[in-house]
């Protein structure tokens, strides 16, 4: 197969995962409100398209989920609405690049994966569970580096009666997180295998 048609096959497989991001953002799919924060599917096509397009693929699948998170941030919409208020350019790294990150994180793990998971059969799932991890990992990490000492986060951390960072950051997220991990894992998993097999485990490779 010529590059010509690599390349357009890998653009066409890149537009139709970001359109499935998108819309649902847009029908509420992807997210559901859980006090503060969003309980977040949206790392599931983010997962799907790093581990069978590359980690590039999963950098733009990032930004994407990042974008949409960031007009909520316009909207005034939950926590990120009131980081907003506080530093716009630092809500945007937190919405925006630590996605990308989160999606480029992931192409690389699997490719490490991969190559230890000889029979491909385990690597598609610890792959699709580390989208929601590292998510939330690059997400509250960066909350606690930027925001914790704010007003705002100081008054949650009083209301949830933690003495540290790390013990804001598992009572705030708790069973969210947990929840967002296995179905993460299950659903990005069983997808990923699919289209791995659908393109007999030949990913649509553009050079990165």
């Amino acid at each position: 197969m010529n590059n010509k048609t690599t390349n357009v096959r890998y653009l066409a497989q890149l537009a139709l995962l970001a359109a499935i991001e998108v819309v649902m953002k847009l029908m509420g799919l992807g997210s559901v409100p859980v006090g503060p924060l969003y309980m977040s599917f949206l790392t599931v096509p983010i997962a799907v398209g790093a581990m069978t397009m590359g980690p590039t693929a999963g950098a733009i699948l990032g930004g994407v989920f990042g974008c949409v998170s960031f007009k909520d941030a316009l909207a005034g919409g939950g926590m990120t609405g009131m980081f907003f208020q506080i530093s716009p350019i630092n809500t945007f790294v937190l919405c925006v690049v630590m996605r990308v990150l989160m999606g480029w994180c992931v192409g690389l793990l699997f490719r490490v994966l991969r190559r230890v998971d000889r029979k491909k059969s385990w690597s598609y799932f610890v792959g699709a569970m580390s989208a929601p991890l590292l998510n939330t990992i690059f997400f509250m990490g960066y909350i606690v580096l930027v925001f914790y000492k704010t007003d705002f986060v100081q008054e949650r951390v009083a209301t949830l009666g933690v003495a540290n960072p790390l013990s804001f950051v598992v009572a705030l997220v708790g069973v969210q997180g947990l929840i967002e991990i296995i179905v993460g894992c299950a659903v990005g998993g069983v997808l990923a295998r699919a289209v791995a097999s659908f393109l007999g485990h030949r990913a649509p490779v553009k050079a990165e």
